[in-house]
């Protein structure tokens, strides 16, 4: 009888049952998961400190960006507060004479109106109670003139009728 000599191929060959084909692949790719997962780590840590530190800058220069905008906001808006006085302060100027001039016609046609109807203006009552004042002064003074007159007639006659 004659021997054959098998290879160390042919023997694994054998062995190598579909089974442990499958164990083996699920082993590979259970090993290239955790290869996978081990590397995202790594990576990922690096990953991370590397977006941390960019957020760091740009932060930085968003707040510069945004402090410069926010100056030149409050710088428009001083602006604008003063054009508004100064534009407010000159139509109250305005309405102010326009509403003067206003009064003015107004008063004007109500005293014609009154002069038209015969009732005095209010200088026209000065005057007339100015004089007033004075004829009535002077009525005192007239009266009280002829008052110690009047009382010696009327004590004399009263020591004549008694004489008499």
């Amino acid at each position: 009888m004659t021997t054959r000599k098998t290879t160390k191929r042919a023997r694994t060959a054998k062995k190598e049952t579909p089974a442990k084909l499958l164990k083996e692949s699920a082993n590979k790719i259970w090993l290239a998961g955790l290869g996978a997962f081990a590397l995202a780590e790594e990576e990922g840590g690096k990953l991370f400190q590397t977006l941390v530190h960019k957020g760091k800058e740009f932060e930085h220069v968003g707040r510069e960006q945004f402090e410069k905008a926010r100056e030149q906001v409050e710088k428009l808006a001083e602006t604008a507060r003063e054009r508004l006085e100064s534009a407010t302060g000159d139509v109250r100027e305005r309405a102010g004479d326009t509403w003067q001039r206003v009064e003015h016609r107004w008063d004007e046609r109500t005293a014609r109106t009154l002069q038209r109807l015969g009732v005095p203006s209010r200088d026209e009552i000065a005057r007339l109670t100015k004089r007033i004042e004075h004829l009535t002064a002077l009525v005192e003074k007239k009266a009280a003139a002829r008052r110690p007159a009047a009382r010696k007639t009327a004590s004399t006659r009263v020591a004549h009728s008694k004489a008499s």
